[in-house]
């Protein structure tokens, strides 16, 4: 369900790229990224409750740490800029799918949660990675941000990775 979701949010703002020639402003986009990483952090608490796996465990972990501090050098960031993220359609899809991401994956228990986890996280990453890559990274004006947008792409390209790899291995 996020996937779906989060698929047609994060594009939603590269369709609207055309539409208005700027993309969406650094404000627009600081709430996009922090919005996607708060998520992702919901996510992987959501796994170390549920999960008894040691190795989907150990990426929900990951999950939770690499965003938390992505997102503190983020608030960091808006803070310095005196730049109040700005709430938007995108994140608000973001946040109502994975909503609903979470509320099903509340109902599986033991390999099928941890199969439809990882199966989302993959999903999920290639859907942030490429939005960051196709619009937002080259949306941002500001070099601050776009430097810290390149370094999560960096760091969000490895979870992908990651996140395949146990995938593969729990199907």
């Amino acid at each position: 369900m996020i996937t779906r979701f989060a698929t047609m949010a994060l594009l939603s703002v590269a369709v609207a790229v055309p539409a208005q020639a700027a993309g969406p402003s650094d404000a627009q986009i600081a709430h996009i990224a922090y919005t996607a990483g708060s998520l992702d952090i919901a996510a992987g608490q959501q796994a170390l409750k549920k999960s008894r796996n040691a190795t989907v465990r150990g990426f929900a972990r990951e999950m939770v740490r690499d965003h938390k501090a992505v997102n503190a050098k983020a608030l960091a960031l808006v803070k310095k800029l005196h730049v109040a993220p700005q709430a938007n359609d995108t994140s608000a899809d973001l946040t109502k799918a994975a909503k609903a991401e979470r509320a099903k994956l509340s109902h599986l228990r033991g390999a099928a949660f941890d199969r439809e986890y990882m199966k989302n996280e993959v999903a999920y990453h290639k859907t942030v990675n490429g939005a960051l890559e196709s619009t937002l990274i080259p949306s941002a004006h500001n070099d601050q941000l776009k430097s810290l947008l390149q370094t999560g792409l960096a760091l969000f390209r490895q979870h992908q990775a990651h996140a395949e790899q146990i995938a593969a291995k729990l199907k």
